[in-house]
């Protein structure tokens, strides 16, 4: 018999709150995050609005800011959720007595600081228009004085779970992976393997990120990838609608603890909901587009299910990556279809990405915790915007408000950028 798997703490940091309890009460009452972005001028931008994380500050969750000082958004985001995930499970280094070399991390964390003004500025004093070349000996000599030793090294990927496993005392396996949109839920997956074949007994998972900065906001414009709703940024995010046109940046982290049942049950823990199923696949068609017959969607879906052991007709809900593009949504409900046959028009679906704008790396993760609330509450968030229905998108996509509907089995699907996939299924827990 394999491992059983739990959730034994939960975390996070997001537009619409910065606690399970507060966002996941947003998320039900139908609250946006989205609103004008303040981080930076976007006046010029063909996309001015994102769901920003509103007056954060470290300091509010973690007894020492310190160490933190000089890390990125993303890694404080990840510091604070963490904070929040570890106290949940009574597994903070001051108050547990568990074996932390068998306590890991596994992340799906985004880059961290982007010093654009630096380099653009840098960048614009080191060029000769008459050669039309870059002075790089000056732009070196520059750099030198100008650029942070300390902020360059956050651009590194494996900054983010290095840090908490410094701050939390976590000396057990380490990774982060960056397969886009799937991140997050990709680490949950593959921490969720790592104690399922011994190499840990708790792991520290989830996902950070923020993309909302100028390299960012132009990256995703330039794919025409962003809703431009400039008008209206509350109504621009509108999964599985006819009329959407793109979807809306959002920031934030999801931290989960997960663990191996009888070390949970032996330390006497408080157990969320079980991890059943987990798949990952590629598409492996395009760079920039998800295969047009979904067969990585469908492969995925139909792994997860499989995985987790539970009946199709028992998928009580689905939280759908619905990122309100028009080939994601298209695919995404194709996959659906696909897998749960007829059983797909009797199955809730919703995109909490309406409200709470796509959080990139961190998406999955903070789309798991909000199926567990689902769970626990008997509550499932709606699909907000939902108003002119899209003759290929015609599954019942909980339009404009939350609906009472219980289930004991979630799954949530999160679809990589380039054709990256992961699918997850979580159950409620009976021993």
């Amino acid at each position: 018999m394999r491992r059983r798997i739990v959730i034994t703490g939960m975390g996070v940091i997001t537009p619409l709150g910065s606690t399970v309890n507060d966002m996941f009460k947003n998320l039900i009452a139908g609250k946006s995050g989205i609103g004008p972005i303040t981080r930076f001028n976007a006046k010029k931008f063909h996309t001015t609005f994102a769901a920003e994380v509103k007056g954060f500050d470290l300091s509010h969750y973690v007894k020492d800011s310190s160490p933190w000082v000089h890390c990125g958004v993303n890694s404080r985001f990840a510091a604070a959720a963490a904070q929040q995930a570890l106290a949940d499970a009574g597994l903070l280094p001051e108050n547990s007595k568990v074996d932390r070399t068998r306590f890991g991390v596994y992340l799906g964390s985004g880059e961290g600081i982007q010093d654009f003004m630096n380099l653009i500025s840098l960048t614009a004093r080191s060029y000769n228009p008459q050669t039309r070349l870059l002075d790089c000996a000056k732009f070196a000599t520059e750099a030198l004085q100008h650029l942070h030793a300390g902020h360059e090294a956050e651009q590194e990927l494996h900054t983010t779970p290095a840090h908490l496993a410094d701050y939390f005392c976590l000396e057990g396996p380490n990774f982060n992976c960056l397969t886009a949109c799937a991140a997050s839920s990709q680490a949950i997956g593959e921490a969720l393997e790592m104690i399922r074949h011994g190499d840990a007994d708790v792991m520290l998972t989830g996902g950070s990120h923020s993309m909302i900065h100028p390299f960012g906001v132009t990256g995703f414009n330039l794919l025409t990838a962003l809703s431009t709703h400039n008008e209206n940024p509350q109504k621009a995010s509108r999964p599985f609608d006819l009329n959407r046109d793109g979807f809306v940046l959002g920031e934030g982290s999801g931290m989960l603890v997960i663990e191996e049942l009888e070390h949970a049950k032996k330390r006497g823990a408080k157990i969320h909901a079980e991890l059943t199923g987990y798949c990952s696949t590629a598409d492996a068609f395009r760079v920039t587009d998800s295969h047009p017959e979904g067969r990585g969607a469908i492969a995925c879906i139909a792994g997860a299910i499989k995985d987790s052991g539970v009946a199709v007709e028992n998928i009580g809900y689905v939280n759908a990556h619905g990122t309100s593009t028009q080939v994601n949504d298209r695919v995404e409900t194709l996959g659906i279809k696909q897998v749960f046959g007829e059983q797909a028009y009797k199955t809730p679906v919703s995109s909490i990405k309406s409200m709470m704008g796509h959080l990139i790396a961190a998406a999955g993760a903070v789309e798991l915790i909000t199926c567990v609330e689902a769970m626990r509450t008997g509550i499932l968030p709606p699909t907000m915007n939902y108003e002119t229905p899209d003759p290929v998108c015609d599954l019942d996509y909980i339009p404009n408000k939350a609906r009472e509907h219980k289930t004991a089995n979630c799954l949530s699907n999160s679809f990589g950028f380039g054709g990256q996939n992961t699918s997850l299924v979580v159950s409620a827990f009976n021993n």
